[in-house]
This record gives structure tokens, sequence and C-alpha cells, in this order.
């Protein structure tokens, strides 16, 4: 179980497309972060330079067609985010296995998380602080979550020893726990509002 939102450098797994970086208030426009953020009043994790969360945009009552993007960076002294809305983008972050909800607990989960699954923003207090991203398209209020894209390919999961490279490939799908698993996936970025035509 991680405490804190994904970073160092492998964070950004594609060179393209290009990025479409937009400024935020964190405090007023992005979520789940910071103290109170999740659904039932729980805190995520507070961010920081460094920290690359994929959050949603927007007051939660648009939910679910909040746009979401990764932060690629945070100011502090002005409260501001920028935060790549490119579609296509493929980013690692931290994915929860579960699919469904019951008296606010996670109650049934992927055991075999495939490429091309949906993957969603979720404010869901049972996940990790630094967990925003899971298979569920409900939280655990029975609210729809804002869809952040689809589990795919880290650049290093291909195969490349054929070519003297150093990488096996990692086969999917990859099978966890029937629990709540947390760990690292990449996720192909998607938002389905309207802001590719911004590019």
């Amino acid at each position: 179980m991680t405490t804190e939102f994904f970073q160092g450098t492998t964070w950004q797994q594609s060179s393209n497309p290009e990025p479409l970086n937009f400024a935020f208030d964190a405090s007023a426009d992005l979520w789940p972060h910071g103290a109170g953020s999740e659904i039932g009043g729980g805190d995520k994790d507070v961010l920081a330079d460094g920290l690359h969360p994929v959050l949603a945009i927007g007051p939660k009552a648009l939910r679910p067609i909040n746009l979401t993007g990764v932060v690629t960076s945070y100011e502090s002294l002005n409260d501001r985010a920028q935060v790549d809305l490119a579609e296509k983008k493929v980013v690692r972050n931290y994915v929860a296995n579960v699919l469904t909800y019951a008296n606010d607990v996670p109650a049934t989960f992927d055991t075999s998380m495939a490429i091309g699954e949906p993957v969603y923003v979720d404010d869901s207090d049972s996940l990790a602080a630094g967990v925003t991203l899971s298979r569920s398209p409900l939280n655990s209020s029975d609210q729809a979550n804002p869809l952040a894209g689809y589990l795919f390919y880290c650049q290093r999961d291909y195969d490349d020893t054929g070519v003297a490279g150093a990488d096996a490939y990692v086969s999917y799908p990859r099978t966890v726990a029937e629990s709540l698993v947390e760990q690292t996936y990449c996720v192909m970025l998607v938002n389905d509002c309207g802001i590719a035509g911004l590019s």
C-alpha cells in the first residue's frame, strides 16, 4: 500500500503525443488529492512537485464526464498544477484492482489485469493515500467515476531480447490475488469530452 503519489522518472512511458499542458488551481479544480478529498472525507496524498498522479478536473458534480489528466508539475507557492491532457499519453501510475464496492468497502476484484481494460479516477476512502485509479466504474458511494484511460504496455513490457535487448516480454493478463491489490501499471490516458479538439 502506497502513501504517496507516483514519482520518479518512469511516470512518462510514451514520447508522443506532444504534451498538452494546462495550468489548474490544484485545490479548486483537481481531485482527489489532499485533506478530505476522498468521498467519505478521507485524505489522499498532498500534491508536491515531482509527484505525478492522474486526477479528475472540475467539480465532482460533473462526474463522470470530468476531464482527466496526469500532473506534470506543481508549484506550492500559488497552488498551481500543470496537467497534461494529451490524448493517448501512456503514463505509469498506481491502479487498484477493485471492480465493485459493497457497504463502502471493496467487494469484487479483477484477478486478471489485461491490456485494454478501462481504468477510472476513484475517490473511495478504501484506496491507499497514493492511489487515485481503479478498475471500478463506481466509487464506494455508487457514484460514477470519470474514465481515465485503459491498461496498456509500459515501454519495458515489450520483448526486445531478439535484437540484443535486455527486456523479456511481460505477459498479459497479469494474475493478481482476489483481494485489494494496488500496484503500478501503465495507462493510456483518454478524454471523451471533446478535449482532442484542442490539439
